[in-house]
Formats: C-alpha cells, sequence, structure tokens
C-alpha cells in the first residue's frame, strides 16, 4: 500500500473536466492506474496497459501514477478509496474483480471519474471497458489447430493435441480458453484441446510445469492466459522445442522462433482513449466501450518470426476467418452472455 502515497505527489491542477466545459486547455485533476494481479513487470496485460497509460499521459499533457498492491483484490476497496480521497479526476482500474465495489465506492465520489477494464460496473462517472477476447482467441485456436497437423514443422509432433492454460476460472479468463477451444474446434474437430488453470498470475515455475504437463500428454502448441505465469509457459516451449502463444502484449520477441503468435489485447489503446476523452471533458461515464476485431481492439500479432513455419496459405485461411467474424458470418461463443458451452470441461 506504501505506492499510494505516490498520489498525494500527482494530483495537477484543481479544475475537474466536466467544469472545464470540454475544453482541452484548462488544467485537470491528477490521473492513476490501478495495477491488477500480476503486478507490473508481467510482460503482459498490466505492461501493456500501463505503457499506454504513459503515452496518454504524455500526450495529452497530465500527471498520473500507477497503483499496486500485494493484495488488490482484498484490499480492492481500500486502494479505491484512498484514490478518492486523494481528489484525482480519473482513476482506471485493470482489475475485473473490482467490478461489485467500484459502483459503490464511485458514488461516494462523484467529482472522480473510475474506468474499469473486463468487467462492467455501473455509475453516471463510471466507464466500462469490454474486450471481445473470444474473437481474437478463435483465430488463435484456428491458427493453432492448423499448425499442430504441420509435422513438417520441427517443432510440431505427430500428435494432433494443444493446450490452453488460464490464471484464475472465472468468466473474464474463460472467454479466451472457451473462444479458443471454438476456434480448434471449429477448424478440425479431431484435434484434442487440453485446458488448466495455474491459480496464479505471477507464477512462472507453476506455468512451466502445467506446460510441460501438456507436452507430455502429446501438445506442441500451448495457449497462456495468465499474466506473468505466461513466462513460465514460453519458456517451457522454448525448452522443448515448441511452441506457445503469447496474450495481451506481443510476446513474439520474448522467445523468438517459439511463440507460435499473441492474441493482443489493446489495454493501450483503451488507455490512450480514455485520457484523451477525459482531457478532452468526453469522458463515456455510464457507458460500456466495446473493442473487438473489428475496433482493432483484440487480434494476432503478424507472426514475424514465424511467418515461414506457419506458411502463408495458414495464415490466408486465419485472415478469411478473421473476415467472417467482423462481417458476422461466424459466431463466437462469450461465456459472459452466453453461458458455458455443453463441450467447456467442467460445464
Amino acid at each position: 500500500m506504501a505506492s499510494l502515497l505516490l498520489l498525494t505527489a500527482c494530483s495537477g491542477g484543481t479544475t475537474d473536466p466536466a467544469a472545464s466545459g470540454g475544453s482541452g486547455d484548462a488544467a485537470v485533476k491528477g490521473t492513476a492506474l490501478v495495477v491488477a494481479q500480476g503486478g507490473l513487470g508481467d510482460e503482459s496485460y498490466n505492461d501493456l496497459a500501463y505503457s499506454g497509460f504513459k503515452k496518454g499521459l504524455a500526450d495529452n499533457g497530465l500527471e498520473g501514477t500507477p497503483i499496486e498492491s500485494d493484495d488488490i483484490v482484498g484490499q480492492g476497496e481500500q486502494v479505491l478509496r484512498r484514490a478518492g480521497d486523494e481528489g484525482l479526476g480519473l482513476v482506471i482500474d485493470l482489475e475485473y474483480s473490482h467490478a461489485e465495489i467500484l459502483p459503490k465506492v464511485a458514488a461516494d465520489y462523484p467529482d472522480t471519474y473510475f474506468a474499469l477494464l473486463n468487467a462492467e460496473a455501473k455509475g453516471d462517472n463510471v466507464a466500462s471497458v469490454l474486450f471481445q477476447e473470444q474473437e481474437g482467441s478463435y483465430l488463435a485456436g484456428a491458427l493453432a489447430a492448423l499448425q499442430t497437423s504441420n509435422t513438417s514443422d520441427p517443432k510440431i509432433n505427430s500428435d494432433k493435441v494443444i493446450g490452453v492454460i488460464g490464471g484464475v476460472q472465472s468468466a473474464g479468463i474463460d472467454k479466451f480458453l472457451v473462444g479458443f477451444i471454438q476456434g480448434a474446434r471449429d477448424t478440425d474437430p479431431s484435434v484434442k484441446v487440453l485446458t488448466a488453470y495455474s491459480n496464479d498470475f505471477a507464477d512462472p515455475t507453476k506455468g512451466q510445469q502445467l506446460t510441460q504437463s501438456m507436452f507430455d500428454q502429446g501438445a506442441d502448441i500451448v495457449y497462456a492466459v495468465a499474466g506473468g505465469t505466461g513466462a513460465g509457459v514460453i519458456q517451457a516451449a522454448k525448452d522443448a522445442n515448441h511452441y506457445a502463444i503469447g496474450v495481451d502484449a506481443d510476446q513474439d520477441d520474448v522467445a523468438p522462433g517459439y511463440v507460435l503468435t499473441t492474441m493482443l489485447k489493446r489495454t493501450d489503446v483503451a488507455m490512450e482513449t480514455l485520457l484523451k476523452d477525459y482531457k478532452d471533458g468526453k469522458f463515456p461515464g455510464g457507458q460500456t466501450l466495446n473493442l473487438g476485431l473489428k475496433e482493432n481492439g483484440v487480434g494476432l500479432s503478424d507472426f514475424k518470426n514465424t511467418k515461414d513455419a506457419i506458411g502463408q496459405s495458414t495464415i490466408d485461411k486465419v485472415d478469411a476467418l478473421k473476415q467472417k467474424i467482423i462481417d458476422g458470418d461466424i459466431k463466437v461463443w462469450n461465456v459472459v452472455t452466453d453461458g458455458y458451452p455443453d463441450y467447456y470441461p467442467g460445464s
């Protein structure tokens, strides 16, 4: 909680954006970014969001700071109230588990704007940002199903088995997993998809162990949806001469040639959008922003290290699937709105 002390130094000006009439010329109050489970340094969700946060601050002449806690879930309300007490103009919260407590806190600080990622929260001074992770994960699953059959690739074995590892079981994480499985099933029903949860977003050792277990069961591609735990998934892929699929921030260069692709979740774009809207007096309070393939909020990285191994014909097939999702010809399952499909383990 000591990092909360940094807030005092970043309160900036004294004019609320609502009072400025939407003018970008008046000084606005300081901002803060509440960092989610896994913390900064995860080379994934939090780090990408923080990079966008810093860029948004610089582009709009704003001041701000990240807030971290060793127990961001258990201390969530305390963290948010301390931010409110500092008189900040905008608090962006990356921790989806705060969906129930944030509306309560926001109601007590009507002069502060709040934004929540990955879940919806009600309130006139609250904006929610949802990513259609299932759409990007569908493409990752389709690619994995195609590549696991490509036995000319030395990193691929003769078994048509792939895997996916989530951080904790929750609707927010399972959106990725179910989308991945659907993409694989639709592409090749004979492909087997292994699933597991690390129950931690900052344990690379656990990620490495779970991935090796999947490799031992015949998998040659494993998708990591577990924040910093995913570093262990990538390391296991490198050690075993197989593939990992990264998530959130572009991880293709973490282990060049061993990360088949990354399912990008553009939290940096969300940060820049929210900060610009705030500075311009156009903060979308009471609204939910949805970012999917169409909005370039999610998608696959550009295969810069694996393009030759994948082959252009496979890339073209994945691109065609992307367009079908954008056009509405393919409906990707969303566990938040659709519940769980019968084929999902434990459903």
